[in-house]
């Protein structure tokens, strides 16, 4: 009986690494992108919708667009969930977030060293630190420590937005979450009252160019608008972090095992404490005032008496200063 064998080798096994590099790369070019929506596209376009007329107001301009620009996030976020698909590869959060940190901080670096050279020399002095951090990064990206940090960074807790045992240490987390709203929120209400940052747009600088790049138009808006978000956000993933949450579970646990008093007896210990402090300050006044009466004494003299007080200080200030 014969058999046909399969000789070919054209069956290929997938590359999990390959395809979380490729979808973190992918990931981060659509935050950027939606970044770039978000605060410059949508500015701008309202800007044109609303004109001058109205720049600056706070209910015809500003209320408005920062509702839009939220509702523009918002949408984008879904619309990238749902590309993402229900089952994502393992570590992409943590990609996406290490592919925008080496984008900037390769902009950030080869900016720095081409504004601190002229000429021919300085532009391939330039391109030869481009070339090389974009070589050391993929190189980075494509070994098993590269998967390893982008997993790692996916597993920290930060970046997901799922609950952590929603239902356990409810009154703990709420409190522990308004706690950090007040704080950030004073902040960035101190910030916006006291215009710390300027009102126009922050612009760099391009080396080898007159050209300028509007990173963050509207500036004060805009870091208004991340400080607020930055603090939402840590303020709903720090009570969900798995170790933080534990921890906030377990402060819980224990403070229900707390046997509180009555408002009757709270009143009565205070009673008694206060009390207690006003016949011991009392007590210690008279110990005081009569061992001081008693070393005064000419028979024990170890303190000198009122007398002998007046009559030092009248010497005193009889003396003259010679200089």
């Amino acid at each position: 009986m014969a058999t046909a064998l399969e000789t070919t080798s054209d069956k290929r096994t997938p590359n999990p690494q390959a395809n979380l590099l490729f979808a973190s790369a992918v990931g981060g070019v659509y935050v950027l992108a939606g970044l770039a929506v978000v605060f410059y596209a949508v500015p701008q376009v309202w800007k044109g919708i609303v004109g001058p007329g109205y720049a600056g107001d706070w209910m015809m301009d500003l209320f408005p667009r920062v509702v839009l620009q939220v509702a523009a996030a918002i949408g984008l976020v879904m619309l990238g969930r749902s590309l993402a698909g229900a089952n994502p590869p393992k570590g992409l959060r943590g990609g996406i977030f290490l592919v925008i940190s080496a984008i900037f901080t390769v902009f950030f670096v080869v900016r720095a060293v081409g504004l601190n050279m002229n000429g021919s020399v300085g532009m391939a002095a330039t391109g030869i630190v481009a070339a090389g951090l974009i070589y050391f990064i993929v190189r980075f990206f494509a070994s098993p420590r590269g998967e390893r940090w982008m997993v790692a960074v996916e597993q920290s807790g930060l970046l997901h937005a799922t609950s952590y045992k929603r239902l356990l240490g409810q009154r703990v987390r709420r409190l522990t979450i308004l706690g950090i709203l007040l704080l950030g929120g004073s902040g960035v209400y101190s910030m916006w009252s006291q215009n710390t940052l300027p009102a126009g747009d922050w612009t760099l600088t391009l080396p080898f160019t007159d050209a300028r790049l509007t990173l963050l138009p509207d500036l004060r808006i805009t870091a208004t608008l991340l400080l607020v978000g930055l603090t939402l956000w840590l303020a709903y993933r720090a009570v969900n972090m798995p170790t933080f949450a534990e921890f906030l579970i377990a402060t819980e646990a224990e403070m229900n095992k707390v046997s509180w008093s009555t408002r009757r007896q709270l009143f009565q210990d205070t009673l008694v404490v206060l009390i207690t402090t006003f016949l011991l300050t009392l007590f210690l006044f008279g110990v005081d005032i009569f061992w001081g009466w008693l070393l005064s004494r000419n028979i024990v003299g170890v303190l000198p008496s009122d007398t002998d007080k007046a009559g030092q200080q009248k010497a005193g200030q009889r003396e003259e200063v010679k200089w």
